[in-house]
Order: structure tokens, then sequence, then C-alpha cells
């Protein structure tokens, strides 16, 4: 059992960004710990898809105080970040313990708290949760759907248009990624079929700092509300790069309304439309990856946790960074900064507090 200030969970770009800032004020191992579940350095960008470049990705965003390669745009990106992510922990001495995986964390009598793991257990007075959403695909659930006959997979699983040649494709899911998705597949498959809930919604021009401000603060205004947060992706619209504008204008991104069910053979609509497809691709994004932090009964009856910036309001000795608003590079970055300056104050009125009561004693 060992006892620590604060303990960071995930080593993405916003555990690294959490655990820079906590470097500047606090010593590894001894007063803070960084503990990742992933086996290599690099995160959720270890795992991705080998045809993700840097040509294609929708945004690589520097971790403070090292700039990101800038290789060709043709490099995958995967290996590039990964390698990226290992030289900061090693510059920054951050010393993240892995493959750790987090069981449960739990509130303890003395008001610390408790991270159990499948390595020991931590005892600290303050907790950063930066362990994102890769883990935590999202798999609709429609009539039929065990009866399909052919194959089902989630953008986590996807590695490449290759596997599917020659094969009857439907995408699910209206993000960067099903497009993306689209974009390679079409030219290898029989056929294709984009399948959304929701009608597109385009966006042509500059994102603009004022755009981005906007976006984030729809988010924020959920999570301060206790409802599960949104994507960003969602309420910016998907951008009209050349590709997408070209994809659209050859018929590849032309939408179907959501099917009714799933037969052996296909996708059934109630009106009568039927598509033979031998594959279906679940686009459908991730869901914050929290289940570790149920004992401390964090949620709200909107089923989200309602946030302070990233402090959890009911419990500000947790911090939630990679979550909601912050849930992108960039915001990651600042978000891993805002805590560390919060849980600073907090453990400093601490410090003082039981400096006060043992000088009083």
């Amino acid at each position: 059992m060992r006892e620590v200030e604060v303990v960071v969970i995930g080593a993405g770009q916003a555990g690294l960004s959490a655990a820079y800032f906590l470097r500047r004020h606090f010593e590894p191992e001894t007063e803070f710990a960084v503990l990742d579940h992933a086996p290599h350095a690099g995160g959720a960008w270890q795992f991705r898809w080998p045809t993700l470049t840097f040509e294609t990705v929708n945004g690589v965003y520097r971790l403070p105080g090292m700039s990101v390669p800038e290789p060709d745009p043709s490099t995958p990106v995967s290996g590039v970040i990964a390698d990226y992510f290992a030289d900061y922990e090693r510059e920054f001495d951050l010393r993240v313990q892995r493959p750790v995986s987090v069981n449960a964390v739990r509130p303890l009598p003395d008001k610390r708290l408790e991270v159990d793991t499948d390595r020991g257990t931590w005892i600290t007075r303050a907790l950063i949760n930066a362990t994102g959403t890769w883990e935590r695909p999202f798999w609709p659930r429609y009539a039929g759907q065990r009866t399909f006959a052919g194959r089902q997979l989630h953008t986590a699983q996807y590695r490449g248009p290759w596997e599917f040649e020659g094969l009857r494709v439907a995408v699910v899911g209206g993000g960067i990624s099903g497009i993306q998705h689209l974009l390679e597949i079409d030219p290898l498959a029989a056929s294709t079929h984009w399948i959304t809930r929701r009608e597109p919604q385009w966006r042509s021009g500059d994102f603009n700092p004022d755009r981005g401000r906007e976006a984030v603060a729809m988010v924020e205004d959920r999570v301060r509300r206790g409802l599960r947060p949104q994507s960003v992706i969602s309420v910016t619209g998907v951008p009209l790069t050349p590709a997408i504008q070209a994809a659209r204008d050859a018929g590849v991104l032309d939408r179907l309304p959501m099917f009714d069910r799933i037969t052996p053979e296909g996708l059934s609509w109630d009106d009568g439309r039927f598509i033979p497809v031998d594959v279906l691709l679940w686009a459908t994004g991730f869901r914050a990856s929290l289940d570790h932090l149920a004992p401390l009964k964090l949620r709200g009856p909107g089923g989200g946790i309602v946030m302070d910036g990233t402090r959890v309001a009911a419990d500000p000795r947790v911090h939630l960074v990679g979550y909601g608003p912050s849930a992108s590079t960039v915001g990651a970055n600042r978000a891993g900064r805002a805590a560390v300056k919060e849980l600073r104050e907090l453990l400093g009125e601490k410090r003082s507090a039981a400096a006060n009561a043992e000088a009083q004693g």
C-alpha cells in the first residue's frame, strides 16, 4: 500500500498534461503517481488503424513543453505519437507505471481515497481521472442484431480497408471516423452505404476560435447540469474538406436514415426498403470510461456527473480531465493545468489545517 498526494489514472493526452503540471510542484512516486492501463506509451493513439495518417487525422496537438513531430503527411499517426508520448514521459521524468488496471476507487473514513488495482493499492488525497473513452466503444442495440449472419465490428476494431474488399458494407455513424472509413472502404468494396440517425451538418469555411468556444460551451453546459456529455464534433458539424466534398459529389456520402431492424442478410426499414450487406461497421463513438469510480457515487439523476470546470461538483478531491468539454487534444492540455492548479490549492489548505491542528495539540 502506497500513500501519495495525487493519483492520475490514465496516461493519454489529458493524463500526461496533468502529470506535467504536477511534476513542477510534486515529486513523482513519493507525492504523485501516474497509472496507465495500456501496455505502452501512446494513449489511445497506439491502437488507431494504420491508415489514419497525419493527412487524414482530425487533429494532433502538442503536449505542454514539447513540440509534436511533423513527419510526411502520409505517415501513420499511431507509431509517431506513441514514440512522442514515450519521449515526453522520459523528458519530464513522469515515471508512468504500466500496465496497471484500476479496479475501483473508494472513499476512506479519513477523507482520503483508496485506489485498488491489479498491482496493489494506492492511498491518495486527490484524484485526477484521465481514462478517456477508447476502452468503452458504444454499440447500439437493434431488433434482430444477433441474427445477422455477416460480420459486425466497431471503429475500435477497424484496421484498414483491405478487410472489406469485394464485400457489401454498411457504415453506421455520422462522425469523422465513419466518414473516413467510408472514404477508404468504398474503392475496394462491392458496395457501401452510409447510415446515420440525423442528417449530417456540413460545415464550410474556417473553424474560427469563436465557433470553437461556442461548441465547447454547449458541451460544458451539459456537464454542469449533470447530463451525459456530447462529443464536440456533434455540435461543430463536419468540415467540408476537399476529400469529403469529392465523396459527396461522387455519391459515396449519400446518407440513409436509421434502419428499423437487422435481418440475417441485411438491413430492413418499415417502409419496405431492404439492403443486403455482408459487414456492419459501427462508427458510433465511445462513452467515458468511468466504471471504476462507481463506489464514489458521482453520477446524478441525469446519468452524467455534475461538473464545475474539471472538478466534480460533489467531491472537490476528484477531477475529470479529457471528459466532456475537455475531450479534445487542445482541451485536455488546458484541463490538466486547471485540475492541478485547483488541487494544489486544495492540498495546500489541507496541509495548513493539519499543521495548525498539530501546533495546537
